[in-house]
């Protein structure tokens, strides 16, 4: 007869010896993103040769279309994901490097459950969710060194679907 195992809830110290629980528990370690984001900030590592992979949990207020883009920001010392933990669909905008600012940006909508990767210093606009929740898990480079960049456009743009 097999040995029966009763499923226990999971809890960061039960599971502590096996490995990291990510949850938004407590309030975010960070406010980003214009005051609309809340960022539950290197809930796990992975570690490697020039400083470390962090898994980030950010909780953002959701934004609506038409969007006023102010800003974008780069990253120039790793890249950046951003995993939705919902089926909703986010806004994504890009621009190439037009010496040292962005040129002129590209909107994107994903399908349910898409992320994106955004390459070490790609211009791209901040987390843009446009339901409830906006929960995502993020995935980028935490260590030393100057790895925002952000640039406001003098004129904004309006994004419209």
């Amino acid at each position: 007869m097999p040995v029966q195992i009763k499923a226990e809830a999971l809890t960061a110290t039960r599971f502590a010896p096996f490995g990291d629980v990510l949850d938004f528990a407590g309030k975010p370690d960070k406010i980003i993103n214009q005051g609309m984001c809340g960022r539950f900030h290197n809930r796990a590592k992975v570690t490697h040769i020039d400083g470390q992979s962090g898994i980030s949990l950010f909780d953002s207020a959701p934004r609506q279309l038409p969007y006023r883009l102010e800003m974008m920001e780069r990253h120039p010392l790793g890249s950046q994901a951003f995993l939705p933990m919902t089926e909703a669909p986010f806004l994504v905008t890009v621009a190439e490097d037009q010496n040292g600012r962005p040129g002129h940006p590209i909107a994107f909508l994903t399908e349910p459950y898409m992320g994106v990767n955004y390459h070490a210093n790609i211009w791209h606009g901040v987390l843009t969710p446009l339901s409830k929740p906006g929960r995502f898990s993020v995935i980028d480079r935490i260590g030393s060194g100057a790895n925002l960049e952000e640039y406001w456009f003098e004129e904004t743009y309006i994004i419209t679907d």
